[in-house]
Parts: C-alpha cells; structure tokens; sequence
C-alpha cells in the first residue's frame, strides 16, 4: 500500500485505534472533530496535524458574558387569519426555544414587521405591540386577512453543534449549548482576533487550523420538535445584526426591510430570482467577512500554519466563486463530499493550495450503529464522487467524527483503505496531467452564474428533494462529463452577450425559479442576444422550463430557438401536433426506450413540422431543432442515471455540432473513461454497484474491453 494524501478523524481514548487505522489507509495526517479533542501525541502518528477551530462559537464564557453580542436572525412567524378587529400572534409558535429567543431588547416598532398578508400593506407600528408574554397583539385587524410578524430574534444555539449535540447523544455530558457571537461588534471583534492569537501560541503541535468555518452559519431552524423545519445552505437570514443593517443603511443610502430577508416566507432561497436588496446584502456581508477572513488567516501566516477553511457551517460570505476569494490568502478548502458534482464545487476552487474532500458515512452514531449501513453508503459515495475526479480530482480526502465508531465496522474499514488507495493510484498515474477533454465549453445560464459554480438546484448540500433531482440530474451529470463547464448569468448576456469560447448554453430549471429564469425572460436584450447567438452558430440545451415566463402568447420565450413549447391550459383550443420520429439520431442512439425525466415539464408540445420529436409519450420528452446556423435541444427532465449522462454528452456534443462519437468513447454508458495522454494512460471505471463490461474506442480507432466488477476501475498504458 501506498501513503498520503489521506486525513483521519483521532479523539483522546482512542489512540491506538487511531493508530491502527492510520497504518490500514495510510493516512499523512489526523484531525478533531467537533466534540473531540486532539490525543496529547497526535503530532507523533503523521506528518500533519489539523486542529478545528471555531471563530464565532469557540470562547462560550465571552459568548455568556456578553448577550447584547450574540448572532441575529430574522424569523417569521406562522400565518394567522383575523376573525376580529383584534388578534394575537405568537411569534415563536413552531420554533424551538433552546434555539432562538425573539430580540426585545431593541425596540421592536423599529426592527420588527406586521405585515396583512392579504393585502402586502405593513401594519403601522402604532397599531400592533409585544405583550409582556411575548405575543403580539394586533389592533385595526380586517377580519378574514391573514397576518404575520417578521421578528429579529437572538441565537441562542449554533445549528451544527446543536445538530451535533442531539445526533450524538451529548445530553448530560456537560457539554455547553455552544451561543454565537457576532463579529460585527468591535468588542467581539478583537476578541476572537486575541483568542486565535492565544491559541496559535499554545499549539505548537497542530500545523493546519481548519476554521469551521468562520461568522454566519447559513440558514438551519429548528422547529418546537427538534426538527429541522428550515434549511437553505446558501441562506442569509441568520447573518443580520442591528449594528449590521445599521451599517448597510449609512454605506447603500437605504434601510433593509426585514421583508427582503424573509421573503413572504421563501427566505430569499437561491430558487427565488434574488431581488436588488438582497443582492446589495449578500455583497454587503461578503466585503465585511473577506476583510475579517484575511486579518485571521494573516495571523495563521504569522504563527507559521496552513490556514484552512471547511466549505459549509458558518461559511455565508465566503463563496468560493465570489470575487473576494481569491485574495483571503487561505492554503486549503475543505469540504463535504456527497456527489460529482460537489465533488466539483470543492476540486475546482480557485485561489488555493490544495483541496480535500471529507468522504460520506460521517463516523457518527446514526450510521455506525447496529443495523447501520456504513459500507453501503461508503460505496455509493465513492462510485459518485470518482466520475468528478476523473474530471478534476480533490488534492486529499479523508473523513471526520469518532475513530472509536469506525472500528467497530471491519467491512467498512477495508473499503475506505480500498478507496484510500484507489485515490493516491489517480494521482499517481495522472501525474498531475489534465484529463483528455472533447473541444466544448458548456455555459450553465441562469441568475446567480459563477457565484454558485456546481452549486445551482442544491437546497442541503447534496440531499434529495423531490423538486430538485430532476435539473439537479444534468450538474451533477456534467460534473463527470469530459466537457468544459462554466456558468453565466443572464446579467451577464444581457450586458455583453454569450462569452466567446462558449460552444452551448444550457438553461434548466422549474419555471419563475433563479435557474430558469422568471421575469428576465421579458426582457428583449435577453432574448435577442441568444437567438442572434443560437442563428449564428451556437448550441442550446433546455431542460424542463427553460426561458418559462408566460407572455406574447408563449410560455417558453425561446419556443422559437428550441422547437416546442408548453400548453398551461390557455391555448387548448389551438390543436397541436407532434410527429415522433423513432429513427437514428445522434442524441438518442444510446437511450433504447423513453428517457427517465423524473418531475420534469409536462405538456411540452412541438411549434412544428421542423422540430424533430425523438421520444414522445403524449408530451414531448426529447427533440432538437434548428435555428439559422446553430441547434437546439429540449429534455423535459434529467434526473441522473448513467443512461441520462450519456443522453446530455450527446446532446452538448449535437448543439455544438459535434455529432460523432470522440476518442475515449465507452458503448456503455455505465462505465466513464478518462484518458491522460501527458500521462500515458488511461482508466475506465464502473460508476454503478453492478458488474459492467464495455467496449472502448481509442483514438487510433482501435478497440479495447474492459469487464468491471461492481465499482471496479482499471488502468492502462496508451499504445
């Protein structure tokens, strides 16, 4: 076995685990969890030390000592309908009261909103007040109107370590209920820079700091059950201050309401086409933590360490693809890896050292227990991850939670060292070489472009949604396509049209979201950019409800560029026809029946005989189109199945005008190959948990079979 490039999880009491499993992977280095503490002779078992720190949360004396400096949210309470001139609304009614506590102490008439949600008018501040019970009573009411308070509330509770702190069982260990502090008070402030000073002095062992990440959690409430009741991994609600949007009312000329925070209750989810005030706070918030982020990685620099910074908990203003990044000066990003495609979003950050990737199961008890699947979700993490590392591998994986919980599961164990040296063998026989790559450039089109690189459709990182699978499907299938991928904004089109060296433009998503577009769509410099860009020569893929906004008698405002169009039940008295045509075409030659399309656009019919219908079950589901010099595709849904990767790789390549099947082609979709000609090799590898063999042509034209057990891979030498 090889060593390196491989990061464990140690904890005080397990050393000689640790130890045994060091030697098992062959790990270079170790790290805490949160809970855990680093063993007295962590810096004797390997190379690198990583130590968890948490910047917001760390110092629970200060956090006690100073209330008035806590974290803030903006939360909104349950809808309540008037029956009276009079009513009574409980703010806090469905959430939990370890978490959060509604924030009196500043004057609610001013950081509080009533809102008649029948009518959007705010209630004047005269008209409503908190009771001594912490109610709010409304006067002036219209009977029969719905009503809601919008109110600023403290956090009492970190959302990871109280998600933590109920997931391991810590009840009656003593463990505080860690409160966040905000380091938007200048108090606070130079305490957390005096503490992370402190600190560095007394750990001369730890040669790594994995900030945890650094001020705002993103968006995670609880509900009056312990459960999780809202979760945006992109959300801002709980970055608000009073000193905060006081700051923001002097530097933008203009005060935020609570409501462009909460949202009706959408809580400005990254579906929501974001609003400018919105906008204005997240670049807002992003200034103020890139300035306190390089001020603490300076002070890593200084104490002679790596400075590393774990991509989720309280990272809201750190976004990786933003325009600060690059210049916080951190050595290394770490983060959780749950499919290709966030395997992407953490391998392809720019303006780092290196990247790692922490591996799925967690070592924590709701997996690693009796009856858990650890080996399982093991595998089918892996078999997810690697179709994104043939692409662009991660620098370092490694996992994270209770090596004393791992050790239990000896099956799982052996794969993890399995998968340990499956990984150091890609970088090994790459070399540091690029993978051979077919000459396309995909744009992903949609509101938030670059900021949120391999991010769009997510809601929790990497979990199932059923709104979500189905245009979540063509990211994470483009995160292991040998294509190169970008993402635009329509801002962007808008102001300078499609970027030279753009080959497709891809636009998917549920109609009125941020990912297809809503309302931009109306907007001429918008649409007459892409059909001057598609006529010329360029590609366009749309999948589901692309450039959706119902207006001019069409619902798909490109109808004319794709070649269909989607009845909403206004036009039923038009007929409408559709001539499927089963015969060979480029994008379908692999897809022997109907494609899988999950909760894909429904009622998708084609504008005429030019458009060609490839599947059809009473809607279009599949067809291309041409428009002047360039083409067009429309899938009504891309849920991810290896049949579906294959079915977008042939459609990218028939938009650009690249019908032929490329070098490195496998006859099976299930197996994916990557080739690395600087390198001399190549690899195939079987990216289901079934047995899988294929045909693979080589540029020569020449053909190899490979046969692959169940997420098996092998290698070979070029010529």
């Amino acid at each position: 076995m090889s060593r390196g490039r491989v990061t464990l999880p140690t904890e005080v009491g397990a050393e000689q685990a640790s130890l045994d499993l060091i030697a098992r992977l062959g790990a270079d280095a170790v790290r805490n969890s949160d809970g855990t503490e680093l063993p007295a002779g962590a810096a004797d078992m390997v190379e690198k030390v990583y130590a968890t720190y948490f910047v917001a949360r760390g110092d629970q004396e200060w956090a006690q000592a100073h209330p008035d400096q806590l974290q803030q949210i903006y939360l909104l309470s349950e809808r309540v309908t008037a029956t009276a001139e009079e009513l009574t609304i409980d703010p806090m009614a469905g959430y939990f009261a370890e978490q959060v506590r509604p924030d009196v102490e500043h004057d609610p008439a001013e950081w509080w909103e009533v809102i008649d949600r029948t009518t959007g008018a705010v209630v004047p501040p005269e008209r409503w007040a908190v009771t001594a019970d912490g109610t709010v009573r409304v006067t002036g009411a219209t009977p029969w109107h719905e009503y809601t308070v919008t109110f600023l509330a403290w956090q009492l509770w970190d959302p990871t370590q109280m998600y933590n702190y109920l997931t391991n069982h810590w009840q009656g260990t003593g463990r505080a209920k860690e409160m966040p502090y905000d380091a938007r008070h200048p108090e606070t402030w130079d305490h957390m820079v005096t503490s992370l000073r402190t600190w560095l002095a007394a750990h001369p062992e730890v040669d790594v700091v994995r900030f945890t990440t650094f001020f705002y959690h993103f968006t995670l409430v609880f509900n009056d059950r312990a459960e999780e009741k809202l979760v945006d991994w992109f959300g801002y609600t709980a970055s608000v201050s009073t000193i905060a949007l006081d700051a923001f009312a002097a530097e933008h000329g203009y005060r935020l309401r609570p409501e462009d925070l909460v949202d009706a209750g959408y809580h400005s989810s990254p579906f929501r086409v974001p609003s400018k005030p919105f906008r204005d706070w997240l670049a807002f918030q992003q200034r103020f933590v890139a300035e306190k982020v390089r001020a603490l990685v300076a002070e890593v620099h200084a104490a002679g360490k790596e400075a590393m910074m774990f991509l989720g908990d309280n990272w809201i203003g750190t976004e990786p693809y933003g325009e600060h990044f690059a210049g916080l000066g951190l050595d290394a990003v770490v983060g959780s890896v749950g499919s290709a495609a966030t395997t992407r979003m953490i391998s392809d950050i720019p303006g780092v050292r290196y990247t790692e990737g922490r591996l799925l199961p967690y070592f924590f008890p709701d997996v690693f227990r009796p009856g858990g699947d650890p080996l399982g979700e093991a595998r089918q993490c892996w078999v997810d991850a690697r179709r994104a590392m043939l692409r662009k591998p991660l620098d370092r994986i490694g996992y994270g939670g209770y090596v004393s919980l791992a050790a239990r599961f000896p099956d799982f164990l052996d794969y993890a060292a399995q998968v340990a040296e499956e990984f150091r063998t890609l970088h090994d026989r790459a070399a540091g070489t690029a993978p051979w790559t077919a000459p396309v450039r995909v744009a992903v089109l949609n509101h938030w472009g670059r900021l949120r690189t391999w991010q769009t459709f997510m809601v929790a990182h990497a979990m199932h949604y059923k709104q979500t699978y189905t245009y979540l499907g063509a990211i994470e299938a483009l995160a292991g396509l040998p294509v190169d991928v970008t993402f635009l904004s329509f801002a962007e089109v808008m102001t300078a049209g499609v970027p030279d060296g753009v080959d497709v433009v891809l636009n998917a998503g549920a109609a009125g979201t941020a990912f297809s577009g809503g309302e931009v769509w109306a907007d001429p410099r918008l649409t007459t950019a892409l059909r001057a860009w598609v006529h010329a020569g360029g590609g366009l893929v749309g999948i589901g409800e692309p450039s959706a906004h119902l207006r001019g008698g069409r619902t798909f405002q490109l109808a004319d560029v794709l070649g269909v169009d989607q009845e909403v039940g206004l036009s039923l008295s038009t007929d409408k026809y559709a001539e499927p045509r089963h015969d060979d075409h480029f994008v379908t030659a692999d897809l022997p029946g109907a494609p899988a399309t999950g909760e894909g656009a429904r009622n998708v019919y084609p504008t005429g005989p030019a458009t060609q219908v490839l599947r059809y079950d009473a809607e279009v589901q599949v067809a291309t189109h041409g428009y002047g010099a360039g083409r067009s595709v429309y899938l009504a849904g891309l849920p991810y199945t290896p049949d579906n990767a294959r079915l977008l790789h042939r459609a990218v390549l028939w938009a650009a005008g690249h019908e032929r099947t490329p070098a490195w082609w496998s006859d099976n979709p299930a197996v994916d190959v990557a080739a690395f000609p600087d390198a001399g090799c190549w690899v195939a590898v079987n990216s289901t948990l079934e047995p899988q063999s294929a045909r693979v042509t080589l540029p020569d034209g020449e053909v190899a079979t490979v046969a692959l057990g169940a997420a098996g891979s092998a290698w070979a030498d070029l010529g």
